[in-house]
């Protein structure tokens, strides 16, 4: 099995000032040695590591763990999409084979940046180098998101934390019907992953979570969903086991097969792993 969306990083408070005090149970480093054991226990095979700090520094430390630690079997690492220099970039980071796509922080910039053409041909420009994009957002920006992915019908994305549903208030209809939208892209998949952190971190339930994988299952179907973490992340709520295991009481409704698609044969297609 594959879990599609892990960090890894040597807390810096004001580099990852993200980390408030309100997150104590992440604001330390987190490096592959702390997930070998309960990866283990629970079989899971091997990660994705995506990228938490932008910068080109970024996908060197990625890539240094990745080499030193056969758990992460690809990277989605950062690189700057308005950049004049991108082809050279991406020339450049083609050589490393483990970088298997790219993500910008989309949910801190706003709908002027996220429609710019410059970023729009950035995005476009990955798929001469057979580069996935992962879409990282509020639910409240998903709008802007359709817009953008309408304008790049080729690319290879996945939606990353759902679009980040308002699990807590469990208002969910306006981002039900645009999640609707952006999976009528075919190109466009989805990661069941960080949906602890959009819920009451101590006092979700389960129903709460459930009702929003009815919706992404119902309209990605299970062929275009894939298992994640976002750990450390989520250890602001639970520990790694408790997610595991509701993602894994959801997918009971599925067959076998199905299930692999969601756990281990959608990200290794996507990624090429």
């Amino acid at each position: 099995m594959i879990d599609t969306h892990v960090h890894f990083w040597n807390f810096d408070p004001v580099r990852d000032s993200w980390i408030n005090e309100d997150m104590m149970a992440i604001r330390k480093d987190f490096s592959p040695k702390n997930l070998s054991r309960v990866f283990s226990d629970l079989q899971i095979t091997g990660c994705i590591a995506v990228q938490a700090n932008q910068s080109e520094e970024e996908n060197h430390f990625l890539l240094n763990l990745a080499e030193q630690n056969e758990l992460i079997k690809g990277i989605v690492g950062w690189v700057d999409l308005l950049d004049a220099n991108l082809e050279d970039r991406l020339t450049y980071w083609s050589n490393f084979k483990t970088i298997k796509g790219w993500r910008h922080i989309l949910q801190a910039e706003n709908t002027e940046f996220i429609l710019n053409k410059k970023f729009i041909a950035g995005v476009q420009l990955l798929k001469k180098y057979n580069y996935t994009y992962d879409l990282l957002c509020y639910h409240n920006q998903l709008e802007t998101i359709i817009q953008m992915v309408d304008q790049i019908p080729d690319q290879p994305f996945v939606l990353d934390h759902c679009g980040k549903p308002d699990v807590k208030s469990q208002d969910l209809k306006l981002w039900t019907e645009n999640i609707k939208l952006l999976a009528s892209n075919t190109n466009v998949h989805c990661k069941v992953s960080g949906l602890l952190a959009e819920a009451d971190w101590k006092n979700w339930k389960e129903i709460e979570l459930f009702n929003c994988f009815d919706s992404i299952f119902e309209y990605f179907g299970t062929e275009r969903v894939m298992y994640g973490s976002d750990w450390p992340v989520m250890l602001i709520s639970r520990p790694y086991p408790d997610w595991f295991n509701l993602v894994n009481k959801y997918a009971e409704r599925f067959s076998e097969a199905e299930q692999k698609l969601i756990f281990t044969d959608n990200a290794k297609a996507f990624y090429s792993l």
